[in-house]
């Protein structure tokens, strides 16, 4: 197959001092034209001619990085180290890629975020706003990490789980499901999340995390501790069967954290 791009004599430096080069576009391919300017490479190792996979505005794709596939780099993105970056894809906004971190499937990572280490997020999985992916963790799914959380060690965020806020997962965590860990939570390690899924009105998920203090309760708009949560069954169900079912949700919660 013929090159879809060439590199111009357009250049800019990274921050490392590495030159870079604009690229322009030799065919028309997925959602570019021949002749329309794309983003920034090192070099044509960076960026398959293979594939509607694109570098746009002012991205960088640098060092020993790749992005193949369909994947798009865009906005003011940055990917450079050992990544790789591939599939269906997005990164952009300012987020960073880079170590020996992949991306790939239809994952997203946007904001700020940064994805690094030996990290893989892949699948619907979505990393943005100051969010840490790092160490050898995994997100996938349909997971999102956002905010100023933190997934690192050999953390594993996946299944419909949603990791914000302050939170952090690390360790051999596992958070799964249609947990919510927020806040100040605080998971490194299996014992320190619970859920439970299916039970009262809704059969929503009904999940407990440990925070650095104590430990925190979420479920559906609820948020709060067990005492909240015991008073907010209460007064929602009383007695009957759905405040039954979440009076022993509530209880055995206890009983894990007071055993930890």
């Amino acid at each position: 197959m013929s090159k879809k791009y060439e590199l111009t004599s357009e250049t800019t430096q990274t921050i490392n001092g590495e030159t870079l080069y604009r690229i322009k576009a030799l065919r028309d391919f997925g959602d570019v034209k021949a002749g329309d300017l794309g983003g920034w490479v090192e070099s044509e190792s960076n960026l398959d001619h293979v594939g509607d996979c694109w570098v746009f505005d002012n991205a960088e794709v640098s060092g020993d990085a790749r992005v193949y596939g369909d994947a798009w780099v865009f906005d003011n993105a940055q990917v450079y180290g050992y990544a790789r970056v591939s599939g269906d894809a997005r990164v952009f906004n300012n987020a960073q890629v880079y170590g020996y971190a992949r991306v790939f499937d239809n994952a997203q990572v946007y904001g700020d975020a940064r994805v690094s280490g030996d990290a893989w997020v892949y699948g619907d999985a979505q990393v943005y706003g100051d969010a840490r992916v790092f160490d050898n963790a995994w997100v996938y799914g349909d997971a999102q990490v956002y905010g100023n959380a933190q997934v690192y060690g050999d953390a594993w965020v996946y299944g419909d789980a949603w990791v914000f806020d302050n939170a952090q997962v690390y360790g051999y965590a596992r958070v799964s499901g249609d947990a919510w860990l927020s806040g100040d939570a605080w998971v490194y390690k299996k014992s320190h999340i619970i859920t439970f899924s299916g039970f009262g009105s809704l059969a929503r998920t009904t999940t407990a995390f440990k925070t650095e203090a104590s430990f925190h309760i979420s479920c559906g708009c609820f948020k709060g501790t067990l005492e909240e949560f015991r008073a907010a069954i209460s007064e929602t169900h009383g007695d009957n069967k759905f405040g039954r079912e979440y009076k022993l949700i509530a209880y055995l919660i206890e009983l894990h954290f007071s055993e930890e």
